[in-house]
């Protein structure tokens, strides 16, 4: 899939891909911010993204992305997680050891399904000032697969965010 599909998707606009202007602002450590203007909006929409892979399953693999919305009202952690794991679930996070907690799914598309978390103060922090965040999916109900998220850049990357 390519990069503008795949921003396409996490940004939401999966039905409108043909006036999507999706571009590449700048990058920090394994982060990039991205960028583009919903049809429709008056103003740009930007996030930070990172795509990982689990290094043993190449199917499983994840889309994380810290959404700053045209709207300005609050931040928003979308996870993409690919078809096929438990939904019930949900997805584990850890940020270096310590349990932040659990993102259920709130759609699913033809690549994956979502999981959407409100980024609060302590969320941001701990992601700040983390080093690796781990994202536990459930292939089946007995495996739990954590895929590990590098946090260099991230910071930098949230402090760029417009």
């Amino acid at each position: 899939m390519s990069f503008v599909i795949a921003a396409a998707l996490i940004f939401g606009l999966s039905q409108n891909l043909a006036t999507a202007q999706i571009r590449v602002d700048s990058e920090f450590g394994f982060w990039k911010i991205i960028c583009e203007t919903p049809p429709g909006a008056s103003s740009e929409q930007c996030g930070m993204h990172q795509s990982v892979r689990d290094d043993s399953r190449e199917e499983l693999g994840l889309s994380i992305t810290v959404l700053r919305p045209a709207d300005r009202k609050g931040d928003l952690l979308r996870i993409q997680a690919p078809l096929g794991i438990l939904l019930p679930t949900g997805i584990g996070l850890e940020i270096d050891g310590t349990n932040i907690g659990t993102a259920f799914f709130v759609r699913c598309f033809a690549d994956g399904c979502w999981a959407d978390v409100n980024v609060d103060e302590k969320l941001l922090n701990a992601l700040k000032s983390g080093k690796t965040a781990i994202f536990k999916v459930f292939p089946t109900p007995e495996e739990g697969v954590g895929i590990p998220v590098d946090l260099e850049g991230f910071a930098q990357a949230y402090s760029k965010l417009s």
